[in-house]
């Protein structure tokens, strides 16, 4: 049987979809023992190297730079007088095309930063050149099994080698000098669920420590470490409880179950509590400290029908880290209901309180207040919403918040604020010593929520949102349009007397993390192209320099040869960067690289390729009802609204040439794009289900054509 002919149109777009990193190549990798390739530079970084380092801070031996991720430099060659000379030094292209949310590590002259897809780079941050690529090999297939972007937030590097969790749940351990393959673990307990890793590991006391993702999609939470010379497993720390009719694993799950409904089964969808970002480490203690996610579904009326806490949700918690044991928690957002996770950054700091110096904890969750906890003991101390908030009216003096009913009555929509976006997110915040203020970048994107009283785990239930992909949440969202208003913005948040001290409104949700410097300078970059510096004591803009395409990752900085550079990593995505954008302009990932009185060339910036409102599709228009529940179940996080939003890292289906969506089958059934991440729905959808989402995107693109 011959196959169909693509029309001339269509077959180059097919083929332009099946060429990845096509007009990115980059020089070779230099030869080893060459002038350009220096040695292992990680090879003495240990514990006592990134402590020591933490007192000078010329490296950036960790993710949050130090054990205590303050991400505050003590370099001060940098200033609020000479900021303005700051130039380009080298751009790097990291060949990607989807979200960079990496935080660069950078030893010894040598960075470590990650791509979209978990691909690492080396680059000899003298010249901007590559030294090496490691590219785990992640099945493109499997990348609508992440919520969130097929993104990964950075590596951790010990003893001469690199770390980095790759997409698909492996950790992979590298030689730093070379980028070959030392050893890998699968970390995945369950490969019939669909887990995924996007975050940066750590290493404390020879251990690798990675946490998972899927908590949207039904599985259980846990953080394992792993011996950084063998790769053996040392332990493992579950997150919440498993199936009660088994055994569980220790005394802390036999408490958490106490707080579920096993009326709600909460163990067949896993009950989420994913440990997806955020640790911290305090070596006088011996405490580690993760940040854990929300529920598996979101709505608890269904995941434990009669309420609860629900531990360990969307708590911190600390463990041994020799053992894995728990030590104590501070549950943050009990009985979580909105997706609030408590995965943002941990910030250690000795801070005088009421006149008395405390060792506390920092944390700014996307529930939308600040928390200010005693990290001995766990003990509440205050908290303060930062942004507007209408779920609770503030916290006891016993750290519960007090709720407000109509925020958990799920029976009608509700215009969650924050939403599930939330008020922060994994952004990076940082705390600066020097002014007491923490770095926050706040924000909300409106949604209304409301629960699907019909929800089955795995159900492709009609208008909730990428149930038929997988997503698992039993809400819908949006069935009434929210009248809630977005904004992003940075905010100088004072912990001690829990209020802001200064702000700046930027134009959209969604910007980068913070970078703090003893030279009293706050680093960002923007969801509209922008970096950015700011007076840190009052929030004054001292220089920007545009950056083509949006910013969602942390900028570092550090010391080689006696200068101080300032870099970032630049790529538009995550989940919010999917289907919204706030350029005109777009570029592959970039390594950008500044310093005082650099000259180098930015790299060109390419305008967004904005087609015409889609027109001229055939439809029934008495399809387009049915079209819209399917499209919301399998399209609308991705894609955003057709002809409404503008796309993101993806492109919205009202703008695309009619050729594809005239031919959709071509692409949603064994499609070119699948190779980029495009779930495959064959089997999924039949040809009657794409007939009838052709007409609810042509539909809408005529709704809003003819207004």
């Amino acid at each position: 049987m011959m196959k169909p002919r693509l029309p001339a149109t269509l077959l180059t777009i097919a083929m332009t979809l099946t060429l990845p990193g096509a007009g990115f190549a980059q020089a070779p990798t230099p030869a080893k023992g060459s002038p350009e390739r220096p040695p292992n530079a990680v090879a003495h970084v240990d514990g006592r190297f990134i402590e020591a380092n933490a007192r000078t801070t010329r490296d950036w031996p960790s993710y949050g730079l130090d054990y205590a991720e303050t991400r505050f430099s003590r370099l001060q060659q940098l200033d609020t007088a000479n900021v303005k000379r700051l130039g380009l030094v080298w751009s790097y292209d990291l060949e990607s095309t989807r979200g960079v949310e990496a935080t660069p590590v950078i030893v010894d002259g040598v960075m470590y930063v990650t791509a979209s897809w978990s691909v690492v780079h080396a680059i000899n941050v003298r010249t901007g050149k590559r030294l090496w690529t490691y590219d785990p090999g992640v099945d493109r297939s499997i990348g609508f099994k992440g919520c969130c972007d097929v993104v990964n937030r950075g590596v951790a590097v010990y003893r001469g080698k690199v770390f980095v969790g790759a997409f698909d749940g492996r950790l992979v351990a590298l030689d730093a000098a070379t980028g070959t393959k030392a050893w890998e673990q699968d970390t995945i307990i369950d490969r019939s669920r669909p887990y995924t890793i996007t975050g940066a590991p750590r290493v404390i006391k020879g251990k690798v420590l990675i946490g998972n993702g899927g908590a949207e999609y039904g599985v259980r939470g846990y953080v394992t470490a792993y011996d950084a010379d063998t790769g053996a497993q040392q332990w493992r720390w579950f997150t919440v409880p498993g199936d009660p009719s088994n055994p569980f694993e220790n005394e802390a799950m036999a408490q958490a179950a106490k707080t579920w409904d096993p009326a709600g089964k909460w163990w067949e969808s896993g009950g989420g509590g994913t440990a997806w970002d955020s640790m911290a480490f305090d070596p006088e203690l011996n405490l580690l400290y993760i940040g854990t996610g929300n529920g598996s579904p979101w709505a608890q009326s269904k995941r434990s029908p009669a309420g609860g806490d629900n531990l360990y949700l969307a708590s911190i918690v600390a463990l041994n880290p020799d053992t894995g044991e728990y030590v104590w928690h501070y549950q943050e957002t009990p009985g979580d209901n909105w997706d609030y996770t408590s995965t943002q950054s941990i910030i250690l700091a000795d801070l005088k309180i009421a006149g008395k110096p405390r060792k506390v904890l920092l944390h700014a969750p996307k529930n939308g207040f600040f928390f200010v906890i005693d990290r001995t003991n766990g003990r509440f101390i205050s908290a303060k919403n930062f942004v507007d908030v209408n779920w609770a009216s503030g916290y006891d003096q016993n750290g519960r918040p007090i709720e407000l009913p109509a925020a958990r009555d799920g029976s009608k929509p509700y215009d969650a604020i924050p939403g599930p976006f939330g008020a922060h997110n994994w952004h990076s915040m940082s705390f600066s010593p020097a002014t007491g203020l923490a770095y926050l970048p706040a924000q909300h994107v409106p949604l209304t929520l409301q629960d699907n009283k019909n929800w089955t785990f795995n159900g492709d239930s009609k208008f909730e949102p990428h149930s038929g992909i997988g997503w698992n949440t039993a809400k819908f969202v949006n069935t009434e349009p929210p009248k809630s208003t977005p904004f992003g913005r940075l905010i100088a948040w004072d912990p001690v007397a829990q209020k802001e001290r200064w702000r700046v409104e930027q134009v959209s949700p969604w910007n980068g993390g913070t970078l703090t410097t003893a030279g009293n300078l706050v680093f960002q970059g923007t969801a509209d192209g922008r970096f950015v510096a700011y007076d840190a004591r009052n929030g004054k803009k001292l220089w920007e320099k545009p950056t083509g395409t949006g910013v969602v990752a942390a900028p570092v900085t550090y010391e080689v040869d006696g200068r101080q550079y300032v870099s970032i990593a630049v790529g538009w995505g995550g989940v919010y960067g999917l289907a919204a954008r706030a350029t005109e302009r777009k570029g592959p990932g970039t390594v950008y690289t500044f310093a005082l009185d650099g000259k180098a060339e930015a790299p060109a910036f390419v305008a967004y390729q904005q087609g015409k409102l889609l027109q001229g599709v055939p439809y029934d228009k008495k399809l387009v009802a049915e079209g819209t529940a399917l499209y919301v179940s399998n399209c609308a996080f991705c894609h955003g609204v057709p002809g409404v939003d503008r796309g993101g890292n993806l492109p919205n289906l009202g703008y695309l040439d009619p050729a594809y969506i005239e031919h959709l089958d071509k692409f949603i059934f064994k499609g070119p794009a699948t190779s980029r991440g495009m779930p495959d729905f064959t089997g999924k959808l039949s040809m009657d289900d794409v007939e009838k989402i052709k007409a609810f995107i042509q539909g809408t693109a005529d709704a809003i054509r003819t207004k």
